[in-house]
């Protein structure tokens, strides 16, 4: 008995774009390009997916996404200020219409900070407008990082509406 395929708010978004004409690029940390991968799984995404950057490290994060070094510096790259900018950022370095950004621990050990596991920021620009959302997820690294694509194809809805 086949089961039946369960349609995921990341499957939605990519059929929302497209209905829009609308593109959507991605900055990606603790994800390390789950979103991006995800994104793709669907026959045409190129049609709104035309790239993203994975900034695992805040060299990236800076020279490749224009992330302001002073944020990094000040607030950690697991912050509110960082996930806004990677958003706005990866928005106007790839071209598109909409920039996501997540940035967070997944684990399943905290980094030097000692922020606690699972604490995942995420953004969501459409150059007007940026929202912003701290998460608390539980699981293992991959639901983690999972649970996290998942919120910001949530994040990016709340922009369309």
């Amino acid at each position: 008995m086949m089961m039946p395929h369960k349609i995921t708010q990341i499957e939605l978004l990519v059929q929302r774009l497209k209905a829009l004409q609308k593109t959507i690029a991605t900055a990606e940390s603790c994800t390390g390009g789950f979103l991006s991968k995800s994104l793709t799984d669907f026959s045409g995404s190129s049609a709104v997916y035309p790239g993203g950057i994975i900034s695992y490290c805040n060299r990236v994060k800076h020279e490749l996404l224009g992330v302001d070094q002073d944020l990094l510096d000040r607030f950690g790259p697991v912050s509110e200020a960082v996930a806004r900018q990677m958003a706005e950022k990866v928005r106007l370095v790839i071209g598109a219409d909409f920039g996501v950004g997540i940035t967070g621990i997944a684990g399943p050990n905290s980094d030097e900070s000692g922020l606690p596991v699972g604490l995942v920021y995420l953004a969501a620009s459409d150059g007007q407008r940026t929202l912003v959302r701290e998460c608390r997820f539980d699981g293992d690294r991959n639901a983690i990082r999972a649970r996290a694509a998942e919120a910001a194809a949530d994040l990016t809805f709340e922009l369309l509406r």
